[in-house]
């Protein structure tokens, strides 16, 4: 990497440009910032005009983190300078950015600290960096992305500089989102303090500070109505616990850590334990209301009998479905969790298990139908296709992006829509039923396919469809 001696090293800035109409960066361009108020950070250019070099505008540094032209004196590019030459050079110690001379203003920036095996900033601290192909560039970092491996943040959708990509940095300024989160630091601090030795209310403690006493009573009086209750039951709607907040016991939900503060919610509605017992009950009934095993497992305790009515329901339709085409990655169980029987879908030694969370065997049946048909298409290959012409479409602020009817191998058909905004999107598959290819006409297809696909949800209607002569002898209607 580098040689020259990051500890003594300093990059002097001397091309600083005046804010005024005739001398602005390039749209996109990354420049360092020098604040009216003498404060530094850095920015994209995004000027409010794109035709000529007005100054209204704003520099972004991030998500919804900008800087209003109106509050900068000053830019200088940042993106126009490569340092390889002079960081190869053991003894540089510093850079000048522009000539050096009487009128030309400059800033100093050293202390510079490497990014992998030195110290990093804190949280949402905006930097100057150096990075390893020489170029400059800012941002502000963020330890928790890049798979918590942290990031530096410059640019809006949260564009960023790697950890990899970086060789060293240097605090900018302070500002307000960095002095926000040194405030919030100082409050973690302190309720870390407070809490550990936190006070307990004797009256809203008064059965102790072992949550499962407070389960246990309520426990008691759901049994009254639901003879099968247990304390897994009323645990699978999130659970409460007894937890430190602002240095006393509460009754609560720890929601975990985010962005490196704990999310603790208070339950307020009561003062008294016997209040809150009786919360407890009116908060895990429907739970437990939804587990009866009667009606859970109304079919036995044979998880192949349930696997079989939802194969023999899939097959009415997909009539290609065999069964060596299901479970290859995964297979269904009735087994005990945490002391109650439930549906659980296995994936293997080491993907773990997930736990149906259904209230009937028959919703058991539907959620393993849905996997079964989803198997299905999987196994009978696409041998042609229609794309579906279509102008500008939009559904509740989504626009249409796909709409693709397929021809399987088995003579059978399915359609794939998909649908996006500016930022994100997504697509779905539907098979199309024999009962639809049952219509004897073009028309009345289209009145059982748009029962599957509704216009008003996937973008096209009737009336759309019902002209295209293409698709209609795609379909085998011509």
């Amino acid at each position: 990497m580098f040689k020259c001696n990051l500890k003594k090293l300093q990059v002097s800035f001397n091309e600083f440009h005046n804010i005024k109409a005739n001398d602005m960066p390039e749209y996109g361009d990354y420049c360092l910032l020098e604040l009216k108020d003498g404060r530094y950070t850095a920015g994209e250019w995004y000027p409010k005009y794109y035709k000529g070099k007005k100054t209204e505008g704003s520099f972004g540094r991030g998500t919804g983190d900008s800087v209003d032209a109106k509050e900068v004196s000053r830019w200088h590019s940042l993106e126009r300078y490569d340092l390889t030459n002079c960081l190869e050079n053991e003894a540089i110690k510093q850079i000048n950015l522009g000539p050096e001379g009487e009128g030309i203003h400059s800033v100093k920036f050293g202390n510079f600290k490497l990014v992998r095996g030195g110290s990093l900033p804190k949280e949402e601290q905006f930097c100057l960096l150096i990075l390893k192909n020489g170029r400059l560039a800012a941002g502000r970092w963020n330890r928790y992305s890049k798979k918590n491996d942290g990031c530096f943040i410059y640019a809006s959708a949260l564009a960023s500089h790697s950890k990899k990509e970086t060789w060293a940095w240097t605090a900018l300024s302070s500002d307000d989102i960095f002095a926000a989160e040194e405030e919030r630091e100082k409050e973690r601090q302190r309720e870390e303090e407070l809490n550990k030795n936190p006070s307990t209310d004797p009256v809203k403690f008064k059965y102790g500070t072992d949550i499962n006493v407070y389960y246990e009573k309520a426990l008691e009086k759901l049994r009254e109505k639901y003879p099968w209750a247990t304390i897994a039951q009323m645990k699978k709607k999130q659970a409460y616990a007894i937890l430190p907040l602002h240095g006393q016991y509460i009754f609560g939900f720890d929601d975990g850590v985010f962005w490196n503060t704990r999310s603790i919610r208070e339950w307020a509605e009561g003062s008294t334990a016997d209040e809150f017992i009786d919360h407890l009950y009116k908060y895990t009934e429907e739970s437990v209301r939804n587990s009866n095993p009667d009606v859970k497992f109304r079919y036995g305790m044979d998880i192949d009998v349930y696997l079989e009515k939802a194969f023999e329901n899939v097959k009415k339709d997909y009539r290609w479905l065999e069964k060596n085409m299901v479970g290859k990655k995964w297979r269904y169980v009735i087994k005990q969790i945490d002391g109650d029987w439930e549906f659980v879908k296995e994936y293997g030694k080491d993907d773990g298990h997930y736990i149906c969370d259904v209230d009937s065997a028959d919703k058991f049946i539907k959620d393993v139908e849905y996997d079964y048909q989803n198997e299905a298409l999987a196994a009978n290959p696409v041998v042609s296709e229609y794309p579906v012409p279509f102008g500008h479409v939009e559904m509740h602020g989504w626009y249409l992006e796909k709409y693709v009817f397929y021809k399987l191998r088995t003579g059978d058909y399915k359609v794939y829509v998909q649908a996006g905004d500016r930022t994100t999107g997504g697509g779905r598959e539907f098979f199309i039923t024999p009962y639809c290819f049952e219509a004897e006409s073009y028309d009345e297809f289209l009145d059982r396919y748009l029962e599957i696909v509704p216009g008003g949800s996937f973008g096209l209607y009737k009336e759309d469809l019902l002209p295209d002569e293409k698709l209609q002898e795609f379909l085998g209607y011509k």
